[in-house]
């Protein structure tokens, strides 16, 4: 097998792993008649639990330690993907359906292609602006048409929330990424978590909740804690490192992925809606690529 088809499987893979999260994080959040898991245990407790596993990996491997100027540029990356995307994206679902903000989250890869612009003061042209610009409108198009029941503007709190959550973790992987040039990428997240360890740990300790939880509820929370908050990262960061260009394609499937996973896992429906804007955001994505 060729490095680049091995790279390209690794993306498939990170992928898949982190399309699952917002199902996921659905899953395990309480909801009336629903004995499940509240949105900031689920987001900080969720970076607690792999920060843990984090620290018997590094010991294993031996990795070196971060001097005190990576240590700080790790837990400014940490901010966007330990702590803004899982605390968002979590409130998000509590307001909406996984498929509404899995639509909202299909803007991220174009996202993170404007802010590697911004912070790797990467060349764009102005054609890339205007197609972001564009991706944007689209985003906030849907969000309007397809908005919460008595909102003014046709814009609800699930939709602000959803792309706060885009907004830090576009953040986050920039950064996380030129980190990867320093550490390896598996030694990044793994370090990022354990930095946050002493403050994740406090508020999944304060939150944790007194009553009883639904096993799937537990399940959901296993899962975005192992996959989506760790284990998913060794994939996707390995097969960018393979091969940027044509890994990096593979987000696009994200969206889609994730609103399939969320049918058979919540009993959620697909609307024509849903489908239609998801193209129109990839396609945008897409052709930002093309020109950038």
């Amino acid at each position: 097998m060729s490095a680049s088809l091995k790279g390209l499987l690794l993306g498939l893979l990170g992928v898949a792993i982190f399309a699952v999260s917002v199902p996921a994080t659905k899953m395990a959040t309480i909801s009336p008649g629903f004995d499940g898991l509240p949105p900031i245990f689920i987001a900080i407790g969720r970076a607690a639990a792999a920060g843990l596993l984090a620290i018997l990996y590094l010991v294993a491997v031996r990795a070196p330690l971060p001097t005190p100027s990576q240590a700080m540029r790790l837990v400014a990356a940490g901010l966007g993907i330990v702590i803004g995307f899982p605390l968002f994206s979590g409130l998000a679902v509590v307001h909406a359906q996984a498929i509404h903000v899995a639509v909202i989250v299909g803007a991220l890869p174009l996202a993170t292609a404007v802010m590697s612009a911004l912070f790797l003061r990467e060349r764009a042209s102005p054609a890339f602006w205007a197609m972001a610009f564009f991706g944007f409108l689209l985003v906030i198009a849907f969000a309007w048409i397809s908005g919460e029941p008595g909102s003014v503007t046709g814009v609800g709190l699930a939709d602000l929330l959803a792309l706060l959550s885009v907004l830090s973790a576009s953040i986050g992987y920039v950064l996380g990424a030129r980190m990867s040039r320093e550490m390896r990428p598996e030694h990044v997240i793994s370090w990022i978590l354990v930095l946050y360890l002493p403050f994740t740990t406090a508020v999944a300790l304060f939150t944790f909740p007194a009553g009883p939880v639904a096993p799937v509820a537990w399940a959901g929370f296993a899962y975005v804690s192992i996959f989506s908050m760790w284990l998913g990262f060794f994939a996707w960061y390995r097969g960018l490192a393979a091969d940027p260009m044509r890994v990096s394609q593979v987000q696009l499937l994200q969206p889609f992925l994730s609103m399939l996973f969320a049918v058979p896992l919540l009993g959620e429906r697909i609307t024509l809606t849903a489908i239609g804007f998801c193209l129109a955001i990839i396609a945008t994505v897409a052709l930002s690529r093309k020109l950038r």
